[in-house]
């Protein structure tokens, strides 16, 4: 070993140390507040980022949909539902409206625009779904773990998705 390499090895270490104490600065500054993590979850969710929505769950989570009637407690069967629900309903614009957190849980009232397709024979209607609802997750270590979806079934055109979820059971 020759005196280059050992100082570059030196520097090289030094650097590294930095750097992890820089991180470790950052995200110890970083709050994962219940409200924060509901806020990134459906932020993700409304860009279609699906992946980042179940990076945001705890490996034992739970997640209700009162008004469908539907519990999932599996990450790839929820996958299946928010594909399954963007396929179905192209366009979706989810708002938050107001998002506010008690002790451990995070509450988000939201809007979400859609167009649902209805086909019959080989014409296809467009009909606009305006739904109003609320999201209920209750966080534990910086993980979801409940997640509760309420909203009214009447304004709600989507009956026809627990149908590719409920086989089975």
């Amino acid at each position: 070993m020759n005196l280059a390499n050992t100082i570059t090895e030196r520097e090289q270490q030094a650097c590294n140390r930095q750097e992890k104490a820089v991180a470790r600065d950052y995200e110890s500054t970083m709050v994962n507040t219940p409200e924060q993590i509901l806020q990134s979850a459906l932020n993700a969710l409304r860009e279609g980022n699906i992946s980042e929505v179940l990076e945001q769950l705890a490996d034992d989570f739970t997640f209700n949909d009162h008004t469908l009637t539907l519990e999932l407690t599996d990450k790839l069967r929820l996958r299946e539902l928010f594909e399954k629900s963007r396929d179905l309903f192209p366009g979706s614009a989810l708002e938050i409206l107001s998002i506010c957190e008690e002790g451990d849980h995070a509450i988000a009232q939201w809007k979400l625009s859609a167009m649902q397709i209805v086909r019959c024979g080989s014409i296809s209607h467009r009909f606009p779904i305006y739904l109003f609802g609320a999201t209920i997750v209750r966080v534990e270590n910086g993980r979801i773990i409940q997640w509760s979806e309420y909203h009214d079934q009447s304004s709600s055109r989507r009956m026809s998705l627990p149908a590719f979820f409920t086989e089975g059971i």
